[in-house]
């Protein structure tokens, strides 16, 4: 009877072993119930575009998401996308960040017991291995190795610890006071978080880095581990499938569920895509093929620049004239606002014809005035939203009328005075 209970806990261990642990902590490996046909989910999308209204704003299953412009860092829509969720794997956006900014890319690696023995999505490493912190790039970002996570971390700052202190460095550096990492691959810790609106932030930062963009477009890949090839096939698979997509990270975890940060680039139009909390990988493939498909079908660029530009011309025209400057030696000023920022911002198509500008200014003035002097400010609004303001400047400086400017004011006023006088 003690023999019998004795195998089936062997046999339970091994059941838990071979089908749970894989499901738990993989980043991406699927268990059977979530295989999907991701052609079928396209075809499906497209018929559902072709038979309603493509302006309402679709159902989506993940907790989180947001979709933002990379031009101007502009949310198109959003669903709870500044709430701290956890990350999985898409924490490798910033491993990699770091390590390509701190060492060199062509180093050997010597692979650590701790590194070989990290759970979860791994690149197959094992203590002794030898591999170039390139090449562990492409199996961080491409395979979503966890062991791979690990190493780089210890090449670049001797521990993880460390390593985290670098990352949340970086996360500093970008303004992202919502985010904090504890390791360098994902698997759940409490402190180990971000937002949706700030992981868009931090993937747009990462997709400006020659060497990163190339790693996570790159869909398959043959790396080197001590002299051998192994080729590795990109967990992103949304890339090379949806019209467009060029990047860049897929996650999950049983804490975070699925994540996928999706970079997409139609004609002018250059968006990122963060779902997080989906319930299934069918779930956040579908979530972010119909955020992606709806911005791109609302969404154009509308040139505010021009906008502000012609209502300020038009406004100094009229306006200008009528502003009085007591005792100042020139009722002329020459007036100017802050750059604009972003010239061009995408505007959901109906409400291109929503933009209103107006200018609150001051009409007395009294010298002396400095250049760099506020008279009112400028903004323009979608709606009732504010989407620029400046204040207006004056760009020289008007002097204070002293007793030689009254004298020459009071010669070209009365000349016949001054003639006889003289």
């Amino acid at each position: 009877m003690k023999l019998f209970k004795f195998f089936q806990k062997i046999i339970l261990l091994l059941f838990v072993f071979i089908f749970i642990t894989p499901y738990v902590l993989a980043d991406d490996l699927s268990p059977s119930d979530d295989i999907f046909d991701i052609s079928e989910i396209l075809g499906n999308i497209n018929s559902i575009e072709t038979n309603s209204d493509t302006t309402k704003l679709p159902t989506i299953n993940s907790r989180a998401y947001v979709v933002m412009d990379r031009k101007s860092n502009t949310i198109l829509i959003g669903k709870d996308e500044n709430q701290k969720k956890k990350m999985a794997s898409t924490t490798k956006i910033m491993t990699a960040l770091v390590v390509i900014e701190h060492c060199e890319l062509s180093n050997t690696v010597e692979i650590s017991k701790k590194s070989a023995m990290t759970g979860g999505s791994r690149l197959g490493l094992k203590t002794g291995d030898k591999i170039t912190v390139y090449d562990l790039l492409y199996g961080l970002m491409m395979r979503s190795g966890n062991d791979a996570a690990v190493a780089l971390a210890e090449h670049v700052a001797g521990s993880i610890s460390n390593f985290a202190n670098l990352m949340n460095e970086k996360a500093e550096s970008l303004g992202l006071s919502n985010t904090h990492f504890v390791t360098p691959h994902g698997l759940d810790e409490d402190e180990h978080y971000t937002t949706a609106y700030e992981l868009a932030i931090l993937s747009n930062y990462a997709m400006n880095n020659k060497i990163f963009a190339n790693i996570v477009g790159t869909k398959n890949y043959t790396i080197t581990i001590n002299g051998y090839p192994q080729t590795l096939i990109n967990t992103n698979e949304l890339l090379g499938v949806l019209n467009g997509v060029y990047g860049i990270k897929t996650g999950f975890t049983n804490g975070a569920n699925r994540c996928l940060v999706t970079c997409c680039k139609r004609g002018e139009m250059d968006i990122i895509c963060v779902v997080l909390g989906a319930d299934t990988k069918k779930y956040r493939t579908t979530d972010s093929i119909k955020l992606i498909e709806y911005s791109f079908n609302n969404f154009t660029y509308v040139n505010i620049e021009e906008i502000i530009s012609n209502y300020f011309e038009s406004w100094k025209k009229e306006v200008i004239p009528t502003i009085t400057i007591t005792k100042g030696k020139s009722n002329y000023l020459d007036i100017k606002f802050n750059e604009i920022p972003y010239p061009s911002i995408p505007v959901r198509t109906d409400l291109v014809d929503s933009f209103h500008t107006f200018i609150n200014y001051e009409s007395n003035l009294n010298a002396p005035i400095t250049s760099g002097t506020s008279i009112g400010t400028i903004t323009l609004k979608l709606e009732e939203k504010t989407i620029y303001s400046s204040n207006i400047f004056i760009n020289t400086d008007v002097r204070h009328k002293n007793i030689f400017d009254y004298l020459y004011y009071f010669c070209q006023r009365f000349p016949s005075i001054f003639n006889s006088i003289f």
